[in-house]
């Protein structure tokens, strides 16, 4: 019995569909490697998946070289129906545009790590090269960016040693002044110490010690003249000078 005719319809099942990609996918890359081989022809073959990636083939050392001259016979075949000469030029840098971005891609997948199955020997070799001269630059560029931050840190650290030293020297000017401000201090203090109290002495006075007073009358005119004088004793505590 041979095999049932299969329905060419979008396959619902994801499982399926995925899987039924990756076969068909073998078969169609495997075909045109054979294509090229057999025929001797110049095979390119692009695929992309529903998830965007890509698959490729190419019989020739380089897929650009492929597209780019698939595009020169491409706009051979309609320069008749470009309108003018501007649209000619626009088109045609449109085109070199387009390729050499779909070549920095694929690069970039390259340098990723990506998509090398299709590359050969040399390919890869080249790539390698590459890698390893990328890496050395920026290992020197990692390099000289330490370097000038170490130098810009040594830098503040003598600048920090100055501002030390500086403080350092005027803390010890003020410790001078401070103790010999102390010094002058307790010098005053000694000399006020050996000098007297006052220049004048309290004199010790006996209230008790009676005064004399004399006290001479006066007698009136009509009175007969009196030649008598009287003396009295007054204690000293009754004596008052500032009295009237």
């Amino acid at each position: 019995m041979g095999r049932g005719k299969v329905e060419l319809k979008r396959i619902e099942n994801k499982i399926n569909r995925q899987v039924t990609f990756a076969k068909r996918r073998n078969g169609l890359l495997k075909k045109a490697y054979e294509l090229s081989v057999l025929c001797d022809a110049e095979v390119a073959l692009i695929i992309f998946s529903t998830r965007g990636k890509l698959y490729e083939f190419c019989s020739s050392s380089s897929m650009s070289k492929t597209v780019e001259k698939y595009h020169k016979y491409n706009y051979a075949a309609v320069e008749g129906s470009q309108p003018s000469t501007d649209s000619q030029n626009t088109y045609q840098e449109y085109l070199k545009l387009k390729t050499r971005v779909e070549v920095l891609q694929q690069s970039q997948r390259h340098i990723l790590g990506e998509d090398l199955g299709q590359l050969n020997t040399k390919d890869l070799e080249q790539l390698e090269r590459q890698v390893d001269s990328s890496l050395r630059q920026i290992r020197s560029t990692r390099t000289q960016h330490m370097i000038d931050e170490l130098t810009e840190l040594q830098q503040k650290e003598e600048s920090l040693t100055e501002m030390n030293k500086s403080l350092r020297m005027k803390l010890e000017e003020l410790g001078v002044a401070l103790q010999t401000s102390w010094q002058y201090g307790e010098q005053s203090l000694q000399y006020r110490e050996q000098q007297p109290d006052g220049f004048f002495h309290p004199v010790d006075c006996n209230n008790t010690m009676p005064l004399r007073l004399q006290v001479q009358y006066c007698e009136p005119e009509d009175a007969e003249p009196s030649t008598q004088h009287a003396t009295e004793v007054v204690p000293g505590y009754q004596f008052d000078i500032g009295g009237t």
